[in-house]
């Protein structure tokens, strides 16, 4: 049946107890339920929710793993800004998704600035991704190898990397990788890669299959899973497009999910942003490769939506003021329900409490 604000209302009258995220995905089967958090996020209210296990059981460093903060001059390395959210995760025995090594965002300046050759390129490479993925060795269960490499349409994202070393970038960073970090999962992450598409077909053909075509190890895709109220992908086509990786004996992930609401979010905006958010984990539910979902931060006045996404917001799954969103309760519906019901290749979710 369809989610009434009554019912809503119903469940969130529920104890906290009975309603926490990764006691509940760990009881359906998945590794983990977690999130993204920053730095400077850590205090207060915030905190308590972010160190109860129950609730969360991994971390993401939103920040402080990615190039510009860790070798923000050539050849100098800076550990400080990633080590917080890492160490964290250690204290409270929740599981690091370590995030990212190679993206053509957020670099150190430098990187786009040099005039670089193949071999002098392909050496910066190296050394970044061996430096990084040896030092946090044996801390993080995944690594997000490589981040948002393929443009909508499929086709390779023109940036440094593949200006001056071709397509080749990708298996030199996955490479060095498996060789700096044996035992972490490596992972392909990248958004728009939920349905089957242009973009979902690339991955598979110009990321997945180069790499094991010539015998180089990728061990998951992660589904950013950006999604926006009313227009975000169904969870047939989430099933279809999670499964025609795991087919390619990989893991998937869930790895930043978000729903973004229109502004003002009314009553109907919020039980449809509980259906989408449902949806997406309904999917990973289903799919016995996927092994766990993280939202991109849990808490509204730290969502990244506002500042890119104008007129956008709401996007979390706890207000300001700490009281969650309907989606909280449609999470908690699909982790319950585990694989919902399956007719004839139709998934349907059960909206029980």
């Amino acid at each position: 049946m369809r989610f009434q604000l009554p019912l809503i209302a119903a469940i969130a009258a529920v104890p906290l107890a009975s309603a926490q995220l990764n006691e509940l995905a760990k009881k359906a089967g998945k590794l983990y339920f977690g999130t993204a958090t920053d730095n400077m996020e850590l205090n207060g209210t915030y905190l308590k929710i972010l160190d109860d296990t129950k609730e969360f059981g991994q971390l993401t460093p939103a920040n402080g793993m990615k190039w510009f903060a860790v070798e923000p001059e050539q050849g100098v390395f800076n550990y400080s800004d990633g080590s917080v959210v890492a160490n964290l995760a250690t204290k409270n025995k929740q599981k690091l998704r370590c995030h990212n090594l190679v993206w053509h965002s957020q670099l150190a300046p430098w990187v786009d600035a040099t005039t670089w050759t193949k071999k002098t390129l392909t050496a910066a490479l190296i050394n970044h991704v061996t430096h990084e993925a040896r030092h946090w060795a044996g801390q993080c269960y995944a690594w997000d190898v490589l981040n948002e490499a393929l443009n909508d349409d499929g086709t390779y994202r023109n940036d440094t990397f593949l200006s001056v070393l071709g397509p080749d970038y990708i298996k030199i960073a996955f490479r060095a990788a498996a060789a700096a970090d044996p035992h972490a999962k490596l992972y392909y992450n990248d958004y728009n890669i939920e349905s089957p598409g242009n973009k979902s077909t690339s991955v598979r053909e110009n990321i997945v299959k180069f790499l094991q075509d010539d015998g180089i190890r990728i061990d998951g895709v992660g589904l950013q899973s950006h999604f926006v109220t009313g227009s975000s992908p169904t969870i047939d086509q989430q099933i279809a497009t999670m499964q025609s990786y795991a087919d390619m004996n990989l893991d998937v992930a869930i790895t930043e999910l978000d729903v973004r609401n229109l502004l003002p979010s009314t009553a109907t905006v919020l039980a449809q942003q509980s259906k989408d958010y449902a949806n997406a984990v309904g999917a990973c539910m289903q799919v016995d490769r996927c092994v766990g979902i993280t939202v991109w931060d849990f808490y509204d006045p730290y969502s990244w939506v506002p500042g890119v996404f104008t007129g956008y917001g709401d996007a979390d799954l706890w207000f300001s003021n700490f009281t969650k969103h309907p989606a909280y309760y449609g999470v908690v519906g699909a982790l319950k329900n585990s694989t919902g019901k399956h007719h004839h290749g139709r998934a349907e979710l059960s909206w029980e409490a």
